[in-house]
């Protein structure tokens, strides 16, 4: 097993919580399967695979066969934890993921856990197809296993179209008739997919006025947020945008979504206004 963190690809940052130590003061064992638990989840996010939707097209779900935790230090109450996670193994039907819990540097824990792809009703083992392994040797090689298309409505409404659905209509209850509009048929579409071809965010770049470009209709499927595929599709955007000859670009940013435009080099104009029962604010960068 690596004990360095700059062996991982990916890593999961936590805090520890006060209900997670014992009486000694630090963090209780049997909490850091808890945390590779959770920093799994983040690395099938990673992968972008949403991993709900991934085992329904796979015919399967993943099962725990063995899990193995070898304990090197000791974390103690609010503390930053890096838990890294990487595939160092795919079999027939299983696959081995090494785990690793980092304070900075400092390797304090770091365990094996082995699932394996299997029928959900009968528990038979399956093996795990070409199509996941091809992601997984991807990632840890240090691909994108993303793709983000720009294109019109025809290209990609079908795509984004879905996409809005579930995030504005279904997901925010914005009105139906708030949500689409004649602008569609005429300005350029984002749609990230992932190497299953699953739709994963979406956005849109019109002219605002001579010189600025408009950003809008940003969404990206609940399982993937908090990963880089809304950044990835708003950069895409903004390069396209960049290339149309646009010096600046603007956006009504949801009040929630706020930090992730200010991460991205947006700054705020103006005072926050109430947009289809959101909160909004304006927000602008130059290109």
């Amino acid at each position: 097993m690596s004990k360095r963190r700059q062996d991982f690809r990916f890593a999961e940052r936590l805090r520890v919580r006060w209900s997670e130590i014992d009486l000694q003061g630090i963090v209780f064992n049997g909490h850091y399967l808890n945390y590779f638990d959770a920093a799994v989840g983040g690395y099938w996010r990673a992968l972008a695979l949403p991993y709900a939707d991934t085992m329904a097209q796979l015919g399967g779900e993943m099962f725990v066969r063995k899990s193995t935790l070898e304990y090197v230090g000791s974390a103690r109450y609010d503390e930053l934890l890096d838990v890294a996670v990487r595939c160092e193994r795919i079999g027939t039907s299983s696959m081995t993921l090494q785990c690793a819990a980092f304070r900075g540097d400092e390797l304090l824990v770091q365990g094996e856990l082995v699932y394996v792809l299997a029928d959900v009703q009968k528990r038979d083992a399956k093996p795990i197809p070409a199509p996941l392994r091809e992601v997984i040797g991807a990632y840890e090689a240090g691909e994108s296993v993303v793709e983000v298309r720009v294109g019109n409505w025809a290209e990609l409404g079908e795509a984004a179209g879905a996409i809005r659905q579930a995030v504005f209509v279904e997901e925010q209850q914005i009105p139906i008739e708030m949500e689409w509009d004649e602008a569609d048929a005429s300005c350029l579409h984002a749609v990230a997919f992932n190497r299953f071809g699953q739709a994963l965010a979406t956005g849109r770049l019109l002219e605002h006025v001579p010189g600025v470009a408009k950003i809008g209709r940003m969404a990206v499927q609940r399982p993937m947020r908090g990963s880089r595929i809304g950044r990835e599709v708003l950069d895409a955007l903004m390069r396209r945008g960049r290339e149309l000859g646009y010096g600046e670009v603007l956006l009504h940013a949801q009040l929630s979504a706020q930090g992730f435009y200010l991460r991205a080099g947006f700054v705020q104009r103006g005072a926050p206004f109430d947009e289809a029962g959101i909160g909004h604010v304006e927000m602008v960068r130059s290109l």
